[in-house]
């Protein structure tokens, strides 16, 4: 695995690690949005570098996804990838993070988030230490 790939990693499992930390807040459910966002985008990027892959600076997951989608052995939910991308922002306003366009997602959403963004690490983990 490349260096960069394993940096990719490494910040992705800080993400994770401090979503799940704030799992059980409903204060921090947009933390955990937010952290779950920032695993997958991670995930992806990992991806990306290790199969030498063209990519500008994007936060978009679905633009990620679609870049990467042929190099990766499992599936993944567009539906849960395209609410999760909504949560990025580009505004450094601290309202703004980890929002999603109808607001604060409650802890019910928060847990599913990070269900789906564990799952995804995990699987890319896997994936990448299967690889080489």
């Amino acid at each position: 695995m490349k260096a960069i790939t394993k940096q990719w990693l490494e910040y992705a499992k800080a993400d994770i690690l401090v979503a799940k930390n704030s799992l059980s807040d409903e204060f921090l459910s947009n933390i955990v949005a937010f952290h779950c966002q920032q695993t997958i985008e991670k995930c992806f990027k990992a991806i990306v570098e290790e199969n030498s892959l063209q990519f500008k600076r994007i936060h978009s997951l679905y633009k990620l996804y679609e870049i990467i989608e042929t190099k990766i052995n499992f599936d993944i939910d567009e539906s849960k990838l395209e609410q999760i991308d909504e949560i990025y922002t580009t505004s450094r306003y601290p309202s703004d993070i980890g929002l999603l366009p109808e607001g604060k997602p409650d802890i019910k959403k928060a847990n599913e988030m990070y269900e789906f963004a564990e799952w995804i690490y995990n699987r890319t983990i896997n994936m990448l230490s299967d690889a080489g």
